[in-house]
């Protein structure tokens, strides 16, 4: 019975291509194609497969599948196949998405919550400039934090968005920084403080507890951590009871 493995794609010359060689070409060249969308990385694949087989055939026009040059290469591409085949039967495969979670439930009972907040900030050179800035804010002057950012921070990376840093927890900012910032309540602005950078003015927009990803968002990340683990200690068992010997004098 066929599968959709044996679907043909393409022909090249008389010679199909199957579903299966985009396949293997994908698992060769896919983490080079980056996002693309579907139809484009399918279409990218099937020009890859055609250009080998062309390829391919050229070589054998020119009788370049005999001699030592080939043999080596075939050798080291039939250990490579073995590689590729052993690490998805044996290590790929027997990672299930119920060990993931098993992982993901362990790592989430561990977490404890940790508190956001999401913050703007107006940078000066001069106490004297930040307090006549918080004077300012303190009256009610007609100008918003936003716009006294805009016009007077000197933070390249946020005074055009009004100072905004967006959240960010514990242990990310400096500690003056974050001391601050962490005291205040939604809306409450600080008093100007220093840091390395100079003289600051916080403003905090929100505050949240921070919320654990969810499991579907990072499953495919734990697999991968998992599969790399064990194809880790597999590794090592194996070269435990490997004869392995190094003569190259400058290894």
């Amino acid at each position: 019975v066929a599968t959709a493995q044996d679907k043909a794609v393409a022909t090249v010359n008389g010679k199909s291509i199957f579903e299966q060689d985009l396949k293997l070409a994908d698992a060769e060249i896919g983490s080079d194609l980056g996002n693309l969308p579907e139809a484009t990385r399918r279409r990218v694949l099937i020009e890859y497969v055609i250009e080998n087989q062309l390829m391919a055939e050229a070589a054998e026009g020119q009788k370049l599948a005999t001699g030592a040059d080939f043999d080596t290469r075939m050798s080291y591409f039939r250990r490579r196949a073995l590689r590729e085949t052993y690490f998805e039967k044996s290590i790929k495969t027997g990672v299930s998405e119920a060990e993931a979670r098993t992982f993901y439930d362990a790592q989430i009972a561990q977490m404890k919550p940790e508190e956001e907040v999401k913050a703007s900030h107006i940078l000066v050179e001069s106490e004297d400039r930040a307090k006549e800035l918080a004077g300012q804010i303190a009256k009610g002057d007609e100008k918003t934090f936003a716009e006294l950012a805009k016009a007077n921070s000197k933070d390249p990376g946020t005074k055009d968005d009004g100072g905004t840093l967006g959240f960010f927890g514990r242990g990310q900012m400096v500690p003056q920084f974050e001391e601050a910032a962490f005291k205040l309540k939604k809306g409450e602005v600080s008093q100007p403080f220093e840091t390395q950078f100079g003289w600051h003015i916080v403003k905090v927009d929100e505050r949240r507890t921070q919320q654990a990803p969810a499991f579907d968002v990072v499953k495919e990340r734990i697999r991968a951590a998992i599969i790399h683990q064990k194809a880790q200690q597999i590794a090592t068992d194996l070269r435990s009871k490997a004869q392995i010997e190094y003569v190259d004098p400058e290894i």
